[in-house]
């Protein structure tokens, strides 16, 4: 097992001004803080991720219902609800929203330019038009970016490493992910400097995966990389399963997919960013703007392998790829 994912600044600014001690909560006697905690996907993710997010506010002094209430809000990935949510949120005149996915990004930003917003699952917060900079957003958005596109390459290393012969890759993405286009002009361009062929499905719901893995199998598909998507993450169970019934060694981006029987993960821990969105919370709580606090981009990535999963599938995995795992499910 891995230690907690550790993070790096933007900016030194950043580094000193988010290490800073402290301060005691006990300053701001007599204020109970209101967070909107509004999460694109369903109440059974959003409930786990807004235990991981109180776990990091009791870390750092805070009890809920002394000094903070929260307005969760899960959307259970009905997009027509965002407006009217955010709306909501406004309404109630929160302190601070912590949000998760793009759409829900896209809404908040049309609905307020003044409440703070830490976003928590940003592949590229300045492309996507959350931020002016990492270093400096400046403007009312901050968090943590996940940094897929960058590390969109090592999908396809690892696939080719779990793989030599790997000659026909597949790729599942969903476009309404505006991160989703420059991760794919990323991985078909290592693709074909390995010289494989890349067969793409963009899926938006559960039937179009169904389809979309049929069409992998009639191109004859050797392996599948599924990119991150909050709406994915809802299917995770569909996407999974599917792999494994048409036989496809599966690559993904965090490491619930390996539990659930993906044959591997890469990438940051996605839940530890919900812990840490709780020391954004802290610093705007004790008066420091979104707009100058640096968005953390993840400094370690986690790769898992699923043994079982691999042998199930009838791959003879290599020795390396063992060894580069920070972690083998058996």
């Amino acid at each position: 097992m891995t230690a907690r994912r550790a993070f790096l600044m933007a900016g030194g600014a950043g580094l000193s001004l988010l290490a800073a001690p402290v301060v005691s909560v006990a300053q701001q006697k007599g204020k109970i803080w209101r967070i909107g905690f509004f999460y694109l996907g369903s109440r059974e993710l959003a409930l786990d991720r807004y235990g991981i997010f109180l776990e990091g506010m009791r870390e750092l002094g805070y009890t809920e219902g002394r000094n903070f209430v929260v307005e969760m809000r899960p959307a259970d990935a009905q997009y027509e609800r965002l407006p009217g949510i955010a709306a909501e949120l406004v309404q109630l005149k929160v302190d601070v929203i912590v949000a998760n996915g793009t759409f829900i990004y896209r809404t908040l930003q049309k609905a307020t330019s003044t409440i703070p917003i830490v976003i928590t699952t940003s592949p590229d917060p300045v492309k996507e038009g959350f931020a002016k900079s990492l270093a400096r957003p400046g403007g009312n958005i901050t968090g943590l970016s996940t940094g897929n596109a960058e590390i969109a390459p090592k999908y396809v290393e690892l696939m080719h490493l779990a793989m030599p012969k790997l000659s026909r890759l597949a790729v599942l993405m969903n476009t309404t992910n505006v991160g989703h286009p420059g991760q794919l002009a990323i991985v078909r361009s290592a693709a074909r400097k390995a010289g494989m062929t890349l067969i793409e499905v963009d899926a938006h719901n559960s039937d179009e995966i169904d389809r979309g893995f049929r069409k992998f199998v009639d191109n004859r598909a050797e392996g599948v990389i599924a990119f991150g998507d909050t709406f994915f993450s809802q299917q995770m169970r569909q996407i999974v399963e599917l792999a494994i019934r048409h036989r496809l060694p599966s690559l993904f981006t965090t490491p619930e997919y390996a539990a659930a029987g993906g044959f591997l993960s890469y990438g940051p821990d996605t839940r530890e960013l919900f812990r840490r969105a709780a020391f954004y919370v802290d610093k705007i709580f004790k008066g420091a703007k979104p707009g100058d606090l640096p968005i953390e981009l993840p400094t370690k990535f986690e790769l898992i392998v699923n043994r079982k999963t691999g042998n199930r599938l009838g791959l003879v995995i290599p020795q390396e790829l063992i060894l580069r795992a920070d972690r083998v499910i058996e």
